[in-house]
C-alpha cells in the first residue's frame, strides 16, 4: 500500500453507505444495516472474482481490501463497512490510516457477547482459518476470561458452500465442523454458546440450528455492527433523518457491484435479500 495517506471527503448525509465483502457473505450485514437504518442508500461489492479470502494470505486480503474501499469512495460513500471477519482482521488498521477522516466499520467475531452469554463457561467458535489465524483475533482471544473454554474451528469449504447454494454440502460443513467443537449434549462441560464467525455463516442459520440442542446460544455480528454505524453517522452528522413528514420512513436503495459473475451477485440477493434486488454491474478485476 501507498505510504501517503488518502483521505475522502467530508460526505454529506444523503450519500450511500459502503459495504464490501469477498463475495455474498456480506449480505447478512447489510441486511441487518437496512433494519437499522432503512433511510440509508447503500452501495455493495462483491469481491467474488478473488475470492476466497480466508484462505489467502493477509498482503493479498489487504491489497483488496484498499482496492475496494477505494472505488467504494470513488462512488461517493460517507461511510464504509468492511463486512468480511477476515478483511477486518486483515486490513482494518491499514484502511483506517489511509482513510482518516473516513468512518470505517469492521467485524470481529462476538467473543465478548459470548463470554458474557455462557452458562457454562464453554463457547465454541466458527470462522475462516485466515479470521482465527490473524494476529487481531489472536488478540481479542487473549482479552478473554482464561477460564473460559474457547474452542475454535477453521471451517475450510463452508464460505464456498454458501456462496454456491450448495445444501448438501453445507449441512455435511455445519455437521462435521460442530461435532468437530462438541459435544453439544447439555451439561456443564458441554459449549452452551456458538459464535459465527464470518459474515457468510449467518445466511445458513437454519442449518446450524437443525444441528444444535434448543439451549443452545448462537452470536453473529450484525446487529451490533449496525448499531456502531448508526452511532458513528450519529456523531459525524452524516446520519440520513427521514423527514417528520415522511410516513412511513422511506426506504432506500442499494446499489450492487462485483468482480465476479453478474448473474451469481443477482441470484444471491433475490435469495437472501430479495426486499433490495436491483441490477447488479461488474466491477474490473483489478
Amino acid at each position: 500500500m501507498s505510504s501517503t495517506p488518502l483521505q475522502a471527503p467530508h460526505q454529506g448525509v444523503t450519500a450511500p453507505i459502503g459495504v464490501f465483502d469477498s463475495g455474498i457473505g456480506g449480505l447478512s450485514i447489510l441486511k441487518a444495516l437496512r433494519q437499522r437504518m432503512p433511510q440509508e442508500d447503500f452501495v455493495y461489492i462483491s469481491d467474488r472474482g478473488h475470492a476466497p479470502y480466508g484462505e489467502r494470505s493477509d498482503d493479498f486480503v489487504r491489497e483488496r481490501s484498499r482496492v475496494l474501499t477505494e472505488a467504494l469512495v470513488a462512488q461517493g460513500a460517507k461511510a464504509v463497512v468492511v463486512a468480511c471477519n477476515t478483511a477486518t482482521a486483515a486490513a482494518i488498521h491499514e484502511l483506517r490510516q489511509h482513510w482518516p477522516q473516513l468512518p470505517l466499520i469492521g467485524v470481529e467475531p462476538a467473543l465478548k457477547p459470548a463470554a458474557l452469554q455462557t452458562r457454562t463457561g464453554h463457547v465454541a467458535v466458527v470462522a475462516t482459518r485466515g479470521t482465527l489465524n490473524s494476529p487481531k483475533f489472536q488478540h481479542l482471544l487473549g482479552q478473554q476470561n482464561p477460564a473460559l473454554d474457547i474452542r475454535c474451528q477453521p471451517c475450510d469449504g463452508l464460505a464456498d458452500a454458501i456462496e454456491h447454494r450448495d445444501d448438501s454440502r453445507i449441512a455435511d460443513y455445519c455437521r462435521q465442523y460442530l461435532a468437530q467443537t462438541g459435544p453439544w449434549a447439555e451439561g456443564p462441560s458441554a459449549p452452551d454458546t456458538l459464535v459465527l464467525g464470518c459474515t457468510h455463516y449467518p445466511l445458513v442459520l437454519q442449518h446450524w440450528l437443525s444441528e444444535l440442542p434448543p439451549h443452545v446460544t448462537v452470536l453473529d455480528t450484525g446487529a451490533p455492527v449496525a448499531e456502531q454505524t448508526y452511532r458513528r453517522l450519529l456523531q459525524s452528522g452524516q446520519l440520513r433523518q427521514p423527514s417528520r413528514f415522511e410516513t412511513p420512513a422511506p426506504s432506500g436503495r442499494v446499489s450492487w457491484f462485483t468482480t465476479g459473475e453478474v448473474e451469481h451477485l443477482e441470484r444471491a440477493v433475490h435469495h437472501w435479500l430479495p426486499e433490495a434486488s436491483g441490477p447488479c454491474q461488474p466491477l474490473p478485476k483489478r
